[in-house]
C-alpha cells in the first residue's frame, strides 16, 4: 500500500471512530420499554442497559402471590433488555457491514 493510500483510510477510520462515538452516546440517551401482563408492568431501560424506571400498576400487586409480581418484572426488564440488545445491534451495526471484523459486537 502507498503512503497516500494508507493516510486516506486512516483518516477513514479515525471518521469511523468518531461517528461510531456519537452513535455510542446516543444510545444511552434513547429509553426503551419493556412490557409484561399486558402493561401491568413495565420497566424501561436506555441503550446501555441501565434500568431507568419500573412502573407497576397498583391492581397487579397481591400480597398473596408476589412471585408472580417478581415474575412480571423480571420479564419486563428481560424484554427491555432484549430491546436495548436489538436496537445497539441495528445501530452499531451499520459501522461494521462489509467489514470481516470477528468479535467486533
Amino acid at each position: 500500500m502507498r503512503g497516500g493510500n494508507m493516510g486516506n483510510m486512516m483518516k477513514q477510520m479515525q471518521k469511523m471512530q468518531k461517528q461510531m462515538a456519537k452513535a455510542q452516546e446516543e444510545l444511552g440517551e434513547k429509553r426503551i420499554e419493556g412490557t409484561a401482563g399486558g402493561g401491568m408492568v413495565t420497566v424501561i431501560v436506555s441503550g446501555h442497559k441501565e434500568v431507568l424506571e419500573v412502573n407497576i400498576k397498583e391492581e397487579v400487586v397481591d400480597p398473596e402471590d408476589i412471585e408472580m409480581l417478581q415474575d412480571l418484572v423480571l420479564a419486563a426488564t428481560n424484554d427491555a433488555l432484549k430491546k436495548a440488545d436489538e436496537l445497539t445491534n441495528n445501530t452499531m451495526g451499520q459501522f461494521t457491514k462489509g467489514l470481516n471484523l470477528p468479535g467486533m459486537f
